[in-house]
């Protein structure tokens, strides 16, 4: 595990776009992800936000968020299209290498398998000359796509060099599948994943999205150990992509952002830390 390959999601900071921009920096974060809404609700204009973002020493990630795209048909399938079309252009922009999908959550989305893959190798063929992957991601709270093992049956089913997976680890614990869940998923089809702990004792409790309310930064909460263990066998696997930390928390967004990037740089050196403790032994074979 590379700690450059660390990341912040701005999501997890209040302030504005500069004021975050600049407390990733200056916490030693080298890359962030960036949300559409950070640009186009910028006070002086969409064109100023991607310029901050372009002037910033910071490589953006990957663009955050398409949602309730594949199995919509009719004329909001086009309209679908059409907002999946300019969120490329927004990738294009800031030079984001990488547009997240999240599974629909829409109550009225026929769970239809095919409909769902030919949707994706639509999505994956628009961004290929934009030099744009599309990483799809599975939500609890997904009518249709709603596990990690039938999000990857949905991207192998595409079978397309430019989609892969988006792993969130938050999601993966809570669903309470065992690791091997994972082992079934090339390394290369592996395109983000994003790490977070809860902050609460009764999580398998908690309502489907409000549990995300409950995030904290990894090594803060009750899940460390299990996450500690996700880490490591996301390694073990061969993953040597990229990590972002996205955690909601309202006692975060009610604080400085400069002091939130400096929570979460001390948890990029926790997560390393449970890797490396983990490699130690295997260094000393003979």
């Amino acid at each position: 595990m590379n700690r450059s390959g660390f990341g912040i999601d701005l999501a997890c900071m209040a302030g504005s776009l500069e004021e975050r921009l600049e407390a990733a920096e200056n916490a030693g974060f080298t890359q962030i992800m960036l949300w559409a809404r950070d640009l186009a609700h910028h006070p002086a204009g969409y064109r100023t936000a991607v310029r901050r973002v372009r002037e910033s020493r910071l490589h953006v990630t990957g663009l955050q968020l398409m949602r309730n795209y594949e199995g919509v048909n009719g004329p909001s399938h086009e309209h679908k299209l059409d907002i999946a079309k300019a969120l490329l252009d927004v990738c294009a922009d800031v030079g984001a290498p990488l547009l997240l999908v999240r599974a629909s959550a829409a109550v009225d989305a026929p769970h239809n398998l095919e409909q769902a893959e030919t949707d994706l190798r639509k999505l994956a063929n628009l961004a290929v000359p934009v030099g744009v992957r599309i990483g799809f991601k599975a939500i609890p709270w997904s009518r249709t796509i709603h596990t990690t093992a039938q999000a990857w049956e949905l991207v192998s089913r595409v079978g397309h060099a430019n989609l892969g997976l988006v792993l969130d680890a938050f999601h993966f614990i809570r669903g309470g599948l065992p690791l091997e869940e994972l082992n079934a998923i090339p390394p290369h089809k592996i395109l983000l994943v994003q790490l977070a702990d809860c902050g609460v004792q009764v999580f398998h409790e908690l309502g489907q999205k409000e549990g995300d309310q409950h995030r904290v930064f990894p090594g803060d909460g009750v899940l460390h150990e299990q996450l500690a263990a996700f880490v490591r066998h996301v390694d073990w696997l061969g993953y040597d992509g990229d990590y972002s930390l996205l955690v909601f928390n309202e006692d975060y967004q009610q604080l400085p952002a400069r002091a939130v990037a400096q929570f979460a740089a001390r948890s990029t050196g926790w997560v390393n830390n449970q890797v490396l403790r983990r490699r130690l032994p295997l260094s000393l074979k003979p």
